[in-house]
């Protein structure tokens, strides 16, 4: 088998090695160019949804994660004065996933989890210090250029999988636009030891609170709590990351508790953005490369590694002979017009309602509490089931 059969996938993220493994698993040989010098152990996105779950469990990986996560069934949403608005609990779809429950648990586990499995396989490589920096290709196939250790190199491969993150060198070379905005407010994320369900009563380990001033979401991870609190476009970067200011969010929470123990804090800029196209000839975007949104609602990661697996499902049945490369097209199709649809408005909505008052949140939220096929199918919008459905009708239906 030579070289330019492979498939090429940039970055070793969750994204990247889910589409990686699905790929060997189905008897593709595939090359992943990760620029770190090791898988990275940047906590970053921590949610797994149920059908994420599903997932994960054909390529081996639920299982392992499951046993150092933290499976969360409910969640819940409040507001500053008037507590507890609604809760909502995943087993009410159980009849639609086997995991129906939300995991809690950062994503560096699943990709050390995923490497362990795909370390040993033949079809595997994996070169570290490597970007992919250059993209060229023609009918046949791509050819990227790396730097690797310095040094420039040259590689070719059947087909491109870009899953190199929000600023994606694979997406700048292919000269696709990444359309869409950045909010003016950014988010930090302090993580704390802390005990809040000692504090707080009825709290659940997903927890919205609105507030029109400064709303906050608590989050349950192994070992720690992450809160994360808007930051107004008015206060400096420089002030955000001082000590006293996460001190100073953080004691809103509580009435008379300061001083809290802090693992670290991270601030970050907050964007909606899709890319023009997630295909553009042998090569394909996934994940951070092809669409990014606020994290509210945990729908960002989960979205990533949904293209990961459609895409590589097809990308085998190509590269098997199984199917026409017509059968492409068919990825961008669901993927890119179901982010539109779904998670880009979906999380949008998800940030307005949080900045609310929470009066006509709550309005709407008892409407749904009070009948159970609302309540279902807002659990599998939320869990983003419903998503993967409308991608098939999107793949389906007449150009």
């Amino acid at each position: 088998m030579t070289s330019d059969e492979r498939v090429l996938i940039a970055g070793a993220g969750p994204v990247g090695l889910a589409a990686a493994a699905n790929l060997v698993r189905n008897g593709v040989p595939v090359t992943v160019f990760e620029a770190g010098t090791d898988l990275s152990t940047e906590s970053r996105a921590s949610t797994f949804h149920p059908p994420t779950l599903d997932m994960l469990d054909t390529l081996g990986a639920a299982k392992p994660l499951i046993a150092q996560g933290l499976p969360a069934p409910k969640f819940q949403y409040r507001t500053l004065r008037h507590g507890i608005l609604a809760q909502f609990d995943f087993s009410a779809i159980a009849d639609a996933t086997a995991h129906p429950y939300r995991l809690q648990c950062e994503q560096s586990r699943l990709t050390r989890i995923l490497y362990e499995q795909l370390r040993t396989q033949p079809g595997f490589e994996l070169q570290f210090n490597s970007s992919v920096e250059r993209v060229s290709q023609n009918d046949s196939g791509v050819t990227v250029t790396t730097k690797r250790n310095g040094n420039t190199e040259t590689r070719t491969g059947r087909f491109l999988v870009g899953a190199d993150g929000a600023r994606s060198d694979v997406r700048r070379s292919l000269g696709i636009d990444f359309d869409g905005f950045t909010w003016p407010d950014r988010f930090l994320v302090v993580s704390t030891p802390f005990d809040f369900y000692r504090e707080i009563e009825g709290l659940a380990p997903v927890s919205y609170v609105a507030d029109p001033q400064r709303w906050r979401f608590l989050l349950q991870i192994p070992g720690l709590w992450r809160v994360m609190f808007p930051v107004a476009e008015n206060e400096s970067d420089e002030l955000a990351l001082t000590p006293d200011f996460a001190q100073s969010l953080m004691a809103t929470i509580v009435p008379g508790i300061t001083n809290y123990e802090i693992a670290h804090t991270t601030l970050y800029k907050v964007h909606q953005r899709v890319a023009k196209t997630m295909r553009l000839g042998n090569a394909f975007l996934v994940g951070d490369a092809a669409h990014i949104n606020n994290p509210l609602g945990g729908m960002g990661m989960n979205g990533g590694i949904h293209d990961a697996m459609n895409v590589t499902a097809r990308l085998a049945d190509v590269w098997h002979g199984r199917a026409s490369e017509a059968e492409l097209d068919l990825y961008d199709r669901e993927r890119r017009l179901v982010t539109l649809e779904y998670i880009d408005q979906q999380t949008i909505q998800n940030k307005r309602n949080l900045e609310s008052d929470g009066v006509a949140f709550k309005t709407h939220l008892d409407s749904i509490a009070a009948d159970p096929q609302r309540t279902r199918d807002y659990l599998m919008r939320v869990s983003m089931i419903t998503s993967l459905k409308r991608a098939k009708e999107l793949g389906t239906a007449p150009a």
